[in-house]
């Protein structure tokens, strides 16, 4: 996930609070997440086993061996020690552009070989990535209240400095507005991370029954075999997809991620088909499919 928004908009906030709706670690998973943190010497002294999902939050000044491993002893870096976490990237344009593009092969495979003269090494990366950027340099392009003071050729260049290939392997585009005062002083609460955090087991629960002994846990993780058995869509459906691929220039691994975004979306409503509806809001989680300016 991507969430683009003005300074103070609450983007950091969001991703902080990921941790608290994330599905229950299981017992083998937390043995998995305890195996890497003790191999990189990160595991605490009096901490047996780790039992909660880990949330990972680099500085952008972090070396390309930092963020994904590496050393003359590979070691693992913080794509690794946020395995089955959170890794979050704030201010993701002013990351060093070669250690954003080394993530582009982990997010896909879910896991990270580093190669050395004397050794090789395979670390286990199945992380999900957060990040967050201001739309232009001076963060307020877009925003209702504050002017804009970039060029469209700055705004450009910033934007610039993701990848497409990049922006192709992230599910969901968040647009977050500035919050007005209104809606901070309002008394009226939302759901509660509880609320979410059960409804999110259980629709986790539905993809564990789904696939079985496969080695799979959740559908991001799904072949494109399984993304055919699993994700059948009516023609109303098709027709969706076809117009955002036109319209958006969509790639076939965006149009993949769209139908596992929508089966995940069936699946929290409870739902055993997929609907144009989950299609349709699996589509406008693209935004940065389509140019900002």
């Amino acid at each position: 996930m991507i969430m683009i928004g003005p300074p103070g908009s609450g983007k950091s906030m969001l991703a902080k609070r990921l941790p608290t709706i994330l599905p229950d670690l299981s017992f083998e998973e937390a043995i998995e997440v305890t195996k890497v943190f003790s191999i990189a010497g990160s595991l605490n002294k009096d901490e047996m086993l780790i039992a909660v999902r880990p949330f990972r939050s680099p500085h952008h000044t972090i070396s390309d061996a930092g963020l994904v491993g590496g050393g003359q002893t590979p070691r693992p870096g913080e794509i690794s020690l946020a395995h089955l976490g959170v890794l979050f990237l704030d201010e993701l344009p002013e990351f060093k552009k070669n250690a954003l593009e080394a993530l582009r092969q982990p997010l896909e495979d879910g896991t990270i070989t580093i190669t050395r003269s004397s050794v090789t090494a395979s670390f286990p990366a199945k992380f999900m990535l957060v990040a967050a950027m201001n739309p232009c340099p001076c963060g307020y392009f877009g925003d209702r209240v504050h002017t804009c003071r970039c060029s469209p050729q700055q705004i450009r260049q910033y934007q610039s400095k993701i990848s497409g290939p990049l922006l192709d392997r992230i599910d969901l585009h968040i647009e977050v507005p500035s919050v007005k005062y209104r809606a901070l002083s309002d008394k009226e609460l939302g759901e509660s991370s509880a609320t979410i955090r059960d409804r999110v087991n259980k629709a986790r629960d539905l993809q564990t029954k789904r696939f079985g002994h496969k080695g799979i846990l959740c559908n991001a993780r799904m072949t494109e075999k399984q993304i055919r058995n699993f994700c059948p869509i009516d023609e109303e459906s098709h027709k969706l997809i076809e117009m955002a691929m036109e319209k958006l220039g969509l790639s076939a691994r965006a149009v993949n991620r769209i139908l596992k975004l929508s089966r995940t979306i069936a699946d929290l409503e409870n739902k055993k088909d997929i609907e144009p509806a989950h299609i349709a809001e699996a589509i406008q989680y693209r935004s940065l499919d389509r140019s900002l300016i």
